[in-house]
Order: structure tokens, then sequence, then C-alpha cells
């Protein structure tokens, strides 16, 4: 069975969370299932924080798509319902994080450890 691009990349963005940056491997969700403006919508990769709330938003893309303002607004708008204070977008050659509260937004330099 062959993967698709973009779940090749989704695979290895799960992979690095768990394997490289110790994210926990039970507040990782695939594929999170949110209504936003009444249409269903899933986000590739949801990861919450030791109380189960949205923490961060990856969103995945296939290697030959260029990460853009488009991408990072679909991950936005995933983020209007889901509050999470973090975002991300990756191609599998490119990433791009973010941090998103009420009072501070900014591009990260990598990707942000997990809370503890």
């Amino acid at each position: 069975m062959f993967l698709s691009p973009e779940e090749w990349v989704r695979q290895h963005v799960l992979h690095y969370l768990r394997d490289q940056l110790k994210y926990p491997a039970n507040k990782i969700a695939v594929e999170h299932s949110l209504l936003v403006n009444r249409k269903a919508n899933r986000t590739d990769i949801l990861v919450f924080d030791a109380q189960f709330e949205p923490w961060m938003i990856v969103e995945c893309k296939e290697p030959g798509v260029k990460l853009s303002k488009k991408t990072f607004e679909q991950a936005g708008r995933y983020n209007l319902v889901l509050k999470a204070p973090f975002l991300a977008i990756t191609n599998g050659l490119s990433l791009v994080a973010a941090k998103i509260t009420e009072t501070e937004t900014g591009f990260l330099p990598q990707m942000p450890e997990y809370p503890l």
C-alpha cells in the first residue's frame, strides 16, 4: 500500500512530534473533526495539552505545495473554533510555526516545546 504525498508528510510529522520532540502520543489526534461555519472539516494533526485542551494545529500539505498565506489561513479558520495557542503548516520540506494568542502573535524559529 502506498501513501498519498500528503499522508507521507503527515506520517513523518507524527513521528517527528512523538520521537524527536517527545510530544505524548496520547495527546495527538489525527483528522480531528470540527465544524467551521456549519461545514464539516478535519484538522490534519491536533495536539492537546495536559488538560486535553487544543494546544497546536498542524496542517500538512504534499511536498510540491508551496506554503503560503492561504495554507496558514486554513489552519487559522480551524483555530476560530479550537482556539489553540500554536499553529504550524508543513509540506515536509519546510515548516512554519506560530504562536497565536489574545496577547501575543508571531512566528517561531522552531516547533514549540510541549508543556509539561
